[in-house]
């Protein structure tokens, strides 16, 4: 009887830890999902010119939260070249990271981005409820977040998921 208490409680938090193991850390919901892109004005890698989150209306565009630093934005790259080689628009926002750091990793493993934004004090990234890169926002025409991918883009996150909602702001 000494022991009942906390066999129930040791069975009920394995129950919650179980529940929790099965779900895919990737399925996080968003509360920006449905809501405009978060304001920024911050300067494109390597060039003067501002770039905001008004330069992402107009067409349906990919936006990726990368780093030179982060091992799992290695993982999509190849994804991501395909993507825009095919036409996709990406604009990068390069997160925590150094303009010549992002330089020479695109460099080396070559750029799929239109423009590439640096949000060097990764400000932009807590706007946009970034955890950790790589993220990946998709954005209708008007602006409007309607999907966001939480780690490396996969191929089947891209078919399932993410082109669908391309196609259907094209259309």
């Amino acid at each position: 009887m000494r022991f009942l208490i906390p066999a129930v409680l040791l069975a009920v938090l394995l129950v919650f830890l179980g529940v929790g193991l099965k779900r895919d850390p990737r399925e996080v919901p968003s509360p920006l999902v449905g809501k405009p892109a978060p304001a920024f004005d911050l300067a494109l890698v390597g060039e003067p010119q501002r770039y905001t989150q008004d330069n992402l209306k107009g067409r349906p565009v990919l936006v990726n939260f990368w780093a030179s630093w982060c091992a799992g934005c290695r993982v999509e790259h190849p994804l991501l070249l395909k993507l825009a080689g095919e036409g996709v628009e990406i604009v990068g926002i390069d997160y925590k990271d150094t303009d010549e750091a992002a330089r020479q990793w695109l460099q080396r493993h070559g750029n799929p981005y239109r423009r590439i934004v640096a949000d060097t004090a990764g400000t932009a990234g807590l706007d946009w409820g970034v955890y950790g890169v790589p993220e990946t926002f998709v954005l209708d025409a008007s602006g409007t977040i309607v999907y966001k991918q939480i780690g490396p883009m996969t191929e089947q996150a891209w078919t399932e998921k993410i082109r669908p909602l391309l196609q259907g702001q094209k259309s």
